[in-house]
């Protein structure tokens, strides 16, 4: 796979000012010099002059190892996606004659996606003449709701599409630990 280097930062000969902003590879800020006096410095030390601020007036440029600095911003966005969690939809579907063990199970079920941070969609499907009791759903939903009201808010509300009733439930955010029962000294 090829790298994209239209997202790259411009170096070197691609810088287009007439004088830069120049901070060198310590870290310390030179000042404002023209663009060939800053090449010829970064030269001197065997490095490449990079772009870091172009919107800046004049741009900000420092003198650095451009490919140490691609890897350094490669490893740093490889890590930011590790911290990254995905929401995921579960879906879990009943019907209006279900029993209530195994509607229990089913919010069960339901209760396990939640802790693990995933949002959760109930639905109750109507077949036949089910469609003529749709408070039967409501109860459903309204038992399964006051179970889950502990760990997970309901977003949005109860949906009507065709023969299904649905309601979706997302995690709720968990607080800070006590701080009473850290304090045991």
């Amino acid at each position: 796979m090829k790298p994209d280097y239209r997202n790259q930062p411009r170096r070197n000969m691609q810088i287009h000012a007439s004088s830069v902003r120049l901070i060198d590879n310590d870290g310390t800020m030179v000042g404002v010099k023209p663009l060939q006096d800053a090449l010829a410095l970064a030269r001197q030390r065997g490095l490449d002059l990079v772009e870091i601020a172009s919107a800046a007036n004049p741009p900000v440029c420092k003198i650095l190892d451009f490919s140490k600095y691609l890897y350094e911003l490669d490893k740093k966005q490889r890590e930011a996606k590790k911290k990254q969690k995905i929401s995921v939809l579960k879906e879990i579907r009943i019907k209006p004659r279900i029993s209530p063990h195994d509607l229990e199970t089913k919010v069960k079920h339901a209760e396990e996606f939640l802790g693990n941070k995933d949002k959760v969609r109930l639905t109750v499907v109507f077949r036949g003449r089910e469609n003529q009791h749709r408070d039967l759903g409501e109860a459903l939903i309204a038992g399964a709701k006051a179970r889950l009201e502990p760990v997970a808010t309901v977003e949005g509300g109860v949906q009507l599409m065709g023969n299904r009733m649905s309601v979706t439930f997302t995690p709720k955010q968990q607080q800070g630990k006590p701080q009473a029962a850290s304090n045991n000294n």
